[in-house]
Formats: structure tokens, C-alpha cells, sequence
């Protein structure tokens, strides 16, 4: 086997600063891998996880762990247990993914046998001040389903501006760890007369015993309470549904079988991202096809996407470009628009 190699970290500016509970991010780092094999190259892209200190360049250096072993032939299966969860495990088992895929000659979605079809997808509207969100929700009116970023602050007050600017849409929170148990027993009714369709990390990751025997009137999605399945059994007492990012699970191999596990224990499924180009959303676009809710609007939050990535059209996302990502496979492709003036 004659393989080549590289990793390498970009920066990608954020079009407006992406505010939620406790930071402000301006830009977004990440690292690209790409595999190279008998004329073939597969990509993969790993944004990290902030809040477990996961950044590009300790990123690069587990990926540098593990060169020689990528260069020998390293399989996804054998990459799973010689780096734990995040977001260079990612990297490296997309990029995997996308190089089988050439190599087979059928493509991810032919391998996965799921079909690419094009998906609603979450617009995210960072935490201001109870007008201006909103304002910007009144903007996106192309996107039905709008993902409302909260603190601990006036959060029904806020979630009421938006409903009354857009009364069609379906309303989605995330508190990213915000609430306390009290506020959530406080609001949870309010945010269910608002017709709130979710809930997602109230309370803080490793703080959220106080869940177990709740009975919310809003369902409950896990976020940073639960990043891949060895941290399921618990979320699974606490939690109504399951949100899935990939730089989390350490890719797309671990996302599925997340995926199924959380399934045959009856909770929904949600995709998500942490922001990321499409070559971050491509690989969850294919969980997207398992999901009741998907969230992949990280590249509108970006001032530029790469080229040939996911498609964005009144409020779905469409798959890439074959030659993007996961090819050879030509998936049905929605016609491009420009993303809306709002962002994160």
C-alpha cells in the first residue's frame, strides 16, 4: 500500500461574533486531514469541542500520533481505539470515509445505503437582546425551523419576540448548559405555551442529575451531557432525545453507531455541529437522514464556504458536490441561494 498524508490547520472568520452561555467566538480553527491512495484522496475536517480544551493544535498533535499508522493502512475500525472521541479522531475517520468511498467506486451513501436527500435544517440565532433576536428571526423567513441560543436571562421573554416575529415557524432552545434545574422547572411551561419543540442542555454537563424523574413538558435533547455512546446510559435517564455531533463521537463511524443505539432505546435523534465548513456538515448530512431535528447551518456562519460544499435553499440543505465529498455517487442536489443576512 502506497499512501500519502497531510494535516494542516485553517482559520475561518465568523461573519458576526456567535454568542451563547459563557463565550463569544470570532473565528473558528480547524484541522483538515487528507488521505491520498491509488489516485484517490479523502478529506476530512475536525472543529474540536471547546468545552472538553479539544483545539486544532493539540488536534495536529494526536493526529501526528498516529502518521505512521495512517501511512501503514490504518483502518476506521482499527483508528477507533488508537485516539479517543473529538475532534481529530473526526478528521481522520471522515477523511477514511471519504477515501474508502472512492476506492470502492460506490460512494458513502451507497455504502451507508441511505439516500442524500435534502433536509430542513436548523438557523441559529445567538443570544441578544429580545428585539434584535427577533429581528434576526424575522430575516431568516426561508428557514421554518429556527434554533434559539439562550441564557439564564430573561429566556421567555426573548423566546416570546420570536415567536410573535415569526408565528410559523417551529422553535428549538439551547441553553448550552445555562439553566438551573429551578429556572427550568420555572419556564418550562411557559416555553411549552410558546410552542417550544425542544429543549437541548439546560442544565450543566455533569450537573444534570436533578433530570432523572423530571417529566418535562418540553422534551429534552443532550448536547455536552453526552458525546458518544460511553456516556449514553446515563443521558438515556435524563434526556428525551440525543443530539449527535461528530467532533464529538470522533467521527462518523462512532456517529452511526450512536445513532442506532439511542434509536433501539427509543429516544430521538438530533444532528448537530460545531460550526465547521461543508466538509465538516457533509459526513453529518448522512446522520442528518436518521434525525427528527438536524442542525447544520454552521457554514452560514462563516464570511466564506468552500467550493462545491452542502447547498443552502429556503431553509434545506442539499448534499455536495460528489467530487467534494463521499462520492462517486451523484446525490439529488437542491439549486444554490445565497445564505440569509442573519447568522449565529
Amino acid at each position: 500500500m502506497n499512501r500519502s498524508f497531510c494535516a494542516y490547520k485553517t482559520s475561518w472568520p465568523l461573519r458576526t461574533p456567535i454568542r451563547i452561555t459563557g463565550h463569544v467566538f470570532e473565528k473558528i480553527d480547524m484541522v483538515v486531514v487528507e488521505i491520498g491512495q491509488d489516485g484517490h484522496t479523502g478529506r476530512g475536517e475536525g472543529c474540536g469541542v471547546y468545552y472538553t480544551n479539544d483545539f486544532a493544535d493539540g488536534m495536529l498533535e494526536q493526529i501526528e500520533l498516529v502518521r505512521g499508522d495512517i501511512l501503514a493502512g490504518m483502518t476506521r475500525e482499527e483508528l477507533q481505539s488508537a485516539l479517543p472521541p473529538g475532534g481529530a479522531r473526526n478528521a481522520l475517520d471522515c477523511a477514511l470515509w471519504d477515501l474508502d468511498a472512492r476506492l470502492d467506486g460506490r460512494g458513502v451513501w451507497d455504502m451507508l445505503s441511505i439516500s442524500p436527500d435534502p433536509v430542513r435544517t436548523a438557523f441559529t440565532i445567538s443570544i441578544n437582546s429580545a428585539e434584535e433576536m427577533a429581528r434576526q428571526a424575522a430575516k431568516a423567513a426561508d428557514y421554518s425551523l429556527i434554533k434559539i441560543k439562550l441564557d439564564a436571562e430573561t429566556p421567555v421573554e426573548r423566546v416570546a419576540a420570536i415567536r410573535a416575529a415569526r408565528p410559523d415557524a417551529t422553535l428549538i432552545i439551547d441553553a448550552n448548559e445555562g439553566f438551573s434545574f429551578a429556572q427550568l422547572r420555572r419556564t418550562a411551561d411557559a416555553l411549552a405555551d410558546l410552542g417550544v419543540a425542544m429543549i437541548e442542555q439546560p442544565l450543566p454537563r455533569g450537573g444534570d442529575s436533578e433530570l432523572e424523574g423530571y417529566k418535562s413538558p418540553v422534551p429534552l435533547c443532550a448536547d455536552e451531557s453526552c458525546l458518544h455512546r460511553g456516556e449514553l446510559s446515563q443521558a438515556l435517564e435524563r434526556y428525551d432525545m440525543i443530539n449527535i455531533k461528530l467532533d464529538k463521537t470522533g467521527g462518523l463511524t462512532e456517529a452511526l453507531a450512536l445513532a442506532a443505539e439511542a434509536r433501539k432505546a427509543g429516544k430521538a435523534l438530533m444532528v448537530g455541529n460545531m460550526v465547521g465548513t461543508s466538509l465538516s456538515m457533509a459526513p453529518a448530512f448522512a446522520i442528518a437522514q436518521l434525525c427528527e431535528f438536524a442542525d447544520l447551518d454552521g457554514p452560514l456562519a462563516l464570511r466564506s464556504d468552500l467550493v462545491n460544499g452542502l447547498v443552502y435553499r429556503k431553509g434545506m440543505v442539499g448534499p455536495p458536490a460528489p467530487e467534494f465529498w463521499g462520492g462517486p455517487l451523484a446525490p439529488r442536489r437542491l439549486a444554490a441561494s445565497h445564505p440569509p443576512e442573519t447568522t449565529h
